[in-house]
C-alpha cells in the first residue's frame, strides 16, 4: 500500500490512461518544472553529472546482463560482472554474500554517518529471458550507489552505501533469505526501482500484492487405466479437482485478489493411472492480512479434492512475500524530484497487481520501491517476450537513469538531513499502525 499522502498527488491534465508505446512520439518531460525547490540542488546536479558520465558504461553493463539471462540462484555471470564493475569503481566487494550468487558492495565516506541500502536484482525468467527488466533494475542500483558516493565525496559529506546484489526475485524470495540472514542490518533505509508499462515518463508509487506460494502434492496408486482402473487412486484427477475447486471459489473472492497456478508432472503415461501429481499455487491479495485470510479459503479446495479421490495430500507453504509499504517521506521526496526534473507521478501503475520479495524489506525498515514506465507494445507487459525486447531499448535505459537520479538524491538526503530522516522514521512507525488496521 502506498503511504504517500493523497494530497501530494499532482492534479493535472496528465493522461494516466495512455500507455507509453514505442515510436508513438511521446517524450518524457517534467510535469511541474520549477514548481518547488529541490533539496540541495548542488548535490542533485552532482548526481546528474555523474550518472551522465556513467551512461556508456551502464548501457554496456545492462546489455551484457540482458544477453546472458540466468534463472534464480544461478546468476553466476551477473554476480561476476557486477562485482567486477563495483570493484573497478572503488567499492569494497563481498562475493557470494550469504547466498552463492548474492554479493555486497560497500563504500563509506567520512565517519559516523548513516547507511543507505540499495538493491540490484539479477535473475531472468525461464524461456523468455529478462522479461521483467532486471537488467535495468541491476544497473539502477549500480548508478544510485556510485552517484551517492560521488556526491558525498565532492561535497564533503559523511555516509555509507551498501549495495546488495539480490538473487532469485522470481519465485525464490532471495531478499527474504538475505533479510533473515542479517544482510539488511544497519541500514537507515533501502531503495530500488522496477520497470513496467505506464504513461510516458511516469514514476509509480503504487503498492503490490502480498503473495503466498503453495506447493500441493497428491499421492495415489497406479493401475492399468483400461484393464483395472478401479484398483487405482488418480492423483492427477485430485490435482484437477483442486484446480476446479479454486475456479469455483474465485466468484466469491474480492476482485483485487488473485489465485493461480500450474500443474507439474513427470513420467505420466496414458495407459497408467497416475499415482503422483503436483500443483504450484500462488495466492495474492493487497495486504499480508488479506492474503492470509484467502489462503485459509484456498487450502480446503485441495483438501476436498484429496478426500474425493482417496489420495494423500501434502501442502508445503514455501514462503510469503509482503505488499509494498512505500515510505511516505521517501516517496514524497522522489515525487518532488520527478515532477520537477523528469516526468509525472502516479499511484496506480508500476507493479500494483504483481508481487515482489522487496515487500518484506518494506515491512522491516523504511524503504521505497517505485515503478517506472518504459515504452511497451500492446499486450507486451512484464513477463512477455515483448517486454524482454523493451528492456533493451535506449528509451528504457534513459528512463532507468532518470529514476536513478531521483533515488540517489533521496538517498543522499537520508544520509545528511537529520530532520528529513526523522520524518522517514516517523512515517515507518505510523505505517506499522496502518498495517494492523488495514
Amino acid at each position: 500500500m502506498c503511504q504517500c499522502s493523497a494530497d501530494s498527488e499532482p492534479i493535472s491534465t496528465f493522461d494516466l490512461s495512455r500507455v507509453w508505446r514505442p515510436d508513438d512520439g511521446q517524450t518524457p518531460a517534467p510535469l511541474k518544472p520549477g514548481h518547488s525547490a529541490i533539496y540541495r540542488e548542488d548535490v542533485f546536479e552532482t548526481i546528474r553529472e555523474k550518472i551522465k558520465e556513467l551512461d556508456p558504461e551502464l548501457r554496456e553493463l545492462s546489455l551484457d546482463i540482458h544477453a546472458h539471462p540466468e534463472l534464480g540462484f544461478e546468476e553466476y555471470h551477473a554476480h561476476d560482472v557486477y562485482t567486477a564493475f563495483m570493484e573497478k569503481h572503488g567499492f569494497v566487494v563481498d562475493r557470494q554474500f550469504k547466498i552463492p550468487t548474492a554479493w555486497r558492495a560497500t563504500y563509506e565516506v567520512g565517519s559516523g554517518g548513516r547507511t543507505i541500502g540499495v538493491n540490484s536484482e539479477m535473475d531472468a525468467l525461464k524461456g523468455i529471458g529478462h522479461a521483467c527488466g532486471h537488467n535495468l533494475i541491476g544497473i539502477s542500483g549500480v548508478a544510485v550507489s556510485i552517484a551517492i558516493r560521488h556526491a558525498l565525496e565532492k561535497h564533503s559529506l559523511s555516509g555509507k552505501i551498501v549495495l546488495l546484489g539480490t538473487p532469485a526475485e522470481e519465485g525464490g524470495s532471495g531478499k527474504v533469505i538475505l533479510l533473515n540472514k542479517g544482510a539488511y542490518e544497519g541500514m537507515a533505509a533501502c531503495l530500488m526501482c522496477h520497470p513496467a508499462p505506464g504513461p510516458v515518463g511516469s514514476v509509480s508509487l503504487s503498492s503490490c500484492l502480498a503473495l503466498e506460494r503453495l506447493i500441493v502434492e497428491y499421492h495415489g496408486h497406479t493401475a492399468h487405466a483400461a484393464l483395472s482402473p478401479w484398483e487405482g487412486k488418480n492423483a492427477l484427477d485430485a490435482a484437477v479437482l483442486g484446480y476446479n475447486n479454486i475456479s469455483a471459489l474465485r466468484q466469491q473472492l474480492r476482485p483485487t485478489h488473485r489465485v493461480h497456478g500450474i500443474f507439474e508432472a513427470d513420467g505420466i503415461s496414458t495407459p497408467v493411472i497416475p499415482d503422483y501429481a503436483k500443483f504450484i499455487c500462488y495466492v495474492r491479495a493487497p495486504t499480508v492480512k488479506e492474503m492470509r485470510e484467502t489462503v485459509k479459503r484456498v487450502i480446503p479446495c485441495f483438501e476436498a479434492a484429496a478426500l474425493a479421490t482417496g489420495c494423500e495430500l501434502k501442502i508445503e507453504r514455501s514462503g510469503a512475500t509482503g505488499d509494498l509499504r512505500q515510505n511516505k517521506a521517501l516517496g514524497d521526496e522522489v515525487a518532488n524530484i520527478v515532477l520537477n526534473k523528469h516526468g509525472a507521478i502516479d499511484y496506480q501503475w508500476g507493479i500494483s497487481s504483481a508481487s515482489t520479495d522487496f515487500g518484506n524489506i518494506t515491512y522491516a525498515l523504511p524503504s521505497l520501491h517505485p515503478g517506472f514506465a518504459i515504452p511497451t507494445e500492446v499486450d507486451g507487459g512484464n513477463h512477455t517476450p515483448a517486454f524482454t525486447k523493451a528492456a533493451a531499448t535506449p528509451a528504457a535505459h534513459q528512463a532507468t537513469l532518470d529514476i536513478s537520479e531521483a533515488l540517489a538524491a533521496t538517498g543522499v538526503r537520508v544520509l545528511i538531513d537529520d530532520d528529513f530522516f526523522a520524518k522517514v522514521q516517523q512515517a515507518f512507525e505510523e505505517d506499522k499502525i496502518l498495517r494492523e488496521q488495514s
